[in-house]
């Protein structure tokens, strides 16, 4: 029997300045494929982390970000639901053009404490994934494609946001909701029974639960996130990519996170 879903599991480096984070893909992808019965389809291949800005993050990235398109784009074309598990929210950059094409009434729900939304203009650290959204709303050239309405994006759970990002998240038309926002309630009423892509940056929850590298306090807790999954129904749900779970952290035990993440995100896949 032809599973509902695929499962993608990004193993190359985008803008990683750690190594934790490519490990606990392959985790998380190895307990998804076991609860899902599903084989993955690794795209890439591992290297080490380096702290680099984004002008020399995105030419190696070429390679994997270009993986992770045609991967996705087969998935869609097959007619199953894409579970992407990424190491960095750079890997986006591939993902969500093609999010774009194939399901352009989709709203985004980006669940990350950070906007994002930053530009070569405007980015303070040269990080490649702060930037990751605003190329794939078309305000930079990524070289990989745009094509996002920015009005249909939610960032969900978003609390450390540069000010003159929060300048351009606004000026776009991009929902932001803060985490005493992000209820399931005010959720549904955005998306507006619309289909949605979901991606998930496990910094969004308060630090403590899912180790990440860019964690900020004052997140929402996991039953809130189960919370908002569960109040989506299930045939509305086109896609769901899970990025940033730094294993290795000796803050909590990997395996505890890994059984987490899944638990969690059990309540989009039931």
């Amino acid at each position: 029997m032809t599973s509902a879903y695929s499962l993608i599991v990004s193993q190359g480096r985008v803008a990683d300045r750690t190594d934790g984070a490519l490990i606990g893909a392959r985790r998380v992808g190895a307990a998804l494929s076991t609860l899902l019965a599903v084989e993955s389809v690794v795209v890439g291949t591992p290297s080490a982390g380096t702290v680099d800005d984004w002008t020399v993050a995105l030419p190696e990235a070429a390679e994997t970000l270009t993986g992770l398109r045609d991967v996705l784009g087969d998935a869609i074309g097959r007619g199953t639901t894409p579970v992407l598990v990424t190491n960095t929210c750079a890997a986006s950059l591939g993902t969500l053009p093609t999010v774009a094409e194939r399901h352009p009434d989709a709203v985004l729900l980006w669940i990350d404490a950070h906007g994002d939304f930053n530009t070569p203009e405007t980015t303070e650290s040269g990080y490649l994934g702060g930037m990751v959204l605003a190329a794939a709303c078309g305000l930079w050239d990524s070289g990989h494609g745009a094509g996002i309405d920015p009005q249909q994006v939610i960032v969900v759970g978003g609390r450390d946001i540069d000010p003159a990002e929060a300048d351009l998240l606004e000026g776009a038309g991009v929902s932001v909701l803060s985490p005493a926002e992000s209820t399931p309630e005010r959720i549904r009423e955005l998306v507006a029974g619309r289909p949605v892509w979901i991606h998930v940056d496990w910094d969004v929850l308060e630090p403590g639960y899912i180790p990440a590298a860019y964690r900020v306090g004052g997140g929402l807790l996991p039953h809130e996130v189960a919370a908002i999954f569960a109040a989506l129904p299930v045939e509305s749900v086109r896609g769901v990519e899970l990025a940033e779970f730094e294993a290795g952290d000796a803050e909590v035990p990997e395996h505890v996170s890994v059984e987490l993440i899944v638990e969690t995100v059990q309540h989009l896949l039931r």
